[in-house]
């Protein structure tokens, strides 16, 4: 079963940046987002505050990490590569925190939807699916770095976080803001366009009465807006604003 996890894990890994929002649309066109939840419109207002709550908590955790220790992720030619271990920072408070944030994020985008069904299996099946990139990357990591590899695992557990180590961990680090910036404007930009969408898709579907045509035109906007300042923050980073000065 885990070779075969690995195996899907290493496909994912390669296509996962097209594969993910097919399945997000696909999943959102399967069944009509809720409107009320339990015939309550407060209670659904609850809740999409909760998945706004828990997007932002995906977020920060991403932030936090990158502030303290950046991991390249995205491989080599799309294949799972890692040059060398990288365990400080949040990397020793658990083996994974960039997916965490990822599943918190994912989560939040289906919890928007709010339809049970669609809720239930997206959650599911993005924990599925990260848990087989994991296996692929745990299984090159442990071929490449052997017996340090074992005993960061050892120490350090795969998803929970061990927040009780968080001092430990960044003892003498400075936090870098620039590096958040540069390397996650475009994931934050992404989860809060989407969030938006599917708002926006929410009222659109539930047949909007007129009082909600204006809330629907302040989604629109700040959509646009999101999307400027994205294209402005890159424009930044390809100016170099966000890259650390080298001492002679």
């Amino acid at each position: 079963m885990k070779s075969l996890m690995i195996s899907i894990g290493n496909f994912l890994f390669r296509y996962r940046n097209q594969l993910f929002p097919v399945i997000i649309v696909g999943l959102f066109l399967s069944a009509a987002p809720k409107t009320e939840m339990f015939g309550s419109k407060q209670l659904e207002n609850a809740r999409d505050m909760v998945a706004w709550l828990v997007a932002l908590s995906g977020l920060a955790f991403r932030a936090i990490v990158i502030g303290y220790a950046y991991i390249q992720r995205g491989g080599l030619n799309k294949k799972v590569y890692a040059k060398n271990l990288v365990t400080e920072g949040m990397f020793s408070v658990c083996r994974n925190p960039l997916y965490v944030g990822n599943v918190l994020i994912y989560s939040a985008v289906f919890l928007m939807h709010g339809n049970p069904v669609v809720t239930v299996v997206g959650i599911l099946l993005f924990c599925f699916m990260y848990q087989c990139i994991v296996y692929a990357e745990e299984a090159f990591l442990e071929g490449k770095f052997a017996e340090g590899y074992k005993a960061y695992c050892s120490d350090v557990p795969r998803w929970l976080p061990r927040f009780s180590k968080f001092s430990q961990a960044t003892e003498g680090m400075d936090f870098n803001f620039k590096r958040v910036i540069a390397k996650d404007y475009s994931t934050a930009s992404a989860a809060l366009i989407t969030l938006l969408l599917a708002e926006v898709y929410e009222h659109v579907a539930g047949s909007v009465p007129t009082s909600d045509v204006q809330y629907v035109s302040i989604l629109a906007t700040l959509i646009v807006l999101t999307g400027i300042a994205t294209a402005f923050i890159s424009q930044l980073k390809k100016r170099g604003v966000f890259s650390d000065k080298k001492t002679v």
